[in-house]
């Protein structure tokens, strides 16, 4: 909320878009698997294909959310106002699916190119992700939706 004046921009006010923190790791992890690799696999594992599942699990679980969201007529993008609480698909069991599908992402494709960089940019990711998007948009939707969205916070955790 803006003091002086008492108006409240109506979007989270995230410190960074998601999928730019996300392709941000991904690069870091890159360049710093090309300075020094790190990897953490076992030789004989099919890391690839393991990987790969993982990353096609997250992606499966981002866009099973991003599209329940459009189906609830809302909007995706942390700049954009939010029109209504979401509890439906994979929002009944955490409020942050999306965020979840970003992590599997990185998980799996630390798996396939088989990178302890990656794992390790999971840390700084979470904590971006958590004080710098999560928290500003909690507090955003308690400001907008009041009871709604509290009630919904209590029914569903934030994570798993």
């Amino acid at each position: 909320m803006n003091e002086v004046s008492g108006n409240w921009r109506d979007s989270s006010g995230a410190a960074v878009r998601p999928p730019i923190a996300w392709a941000l790791a991904v690069i870091a992890a890159l360049a710093l698997d090309w300075l020094y690799q790190l990897p953490f696999l076992p030789a004989a594992m099919p890391a690839g294909a393991l990987g790969g599942i993982v990353f096609l699990a997250g992606l499966a679980l981002l866009i099973w959310a991003a599209g329940t969201f459009r189906r609830a007529g809302t909007q995706i993008q942390t700049t954009q106002p939010t029109a209504t609480i979401v509890d439906e698909g994979p929002y009944r069991f955490t409020r942050n699916p999306i965020y979840i599908g970003m992590f599997l992402g990185l998980i799996g494709l630390a798996i396939a190119i088989d990178s302890l960089w990656l794992i390790l940019l999971l840390v700084p990711f979470y904590l971006v992700i958590r004080y710098g998007v999560v928290a500003r948009e909690e507090a955003y939707l308690e400001r907008k939706f009041g009871d709604v969205y509290l009630a919904y916070k209590a029914r569903v955790r934030r994570w798993l």
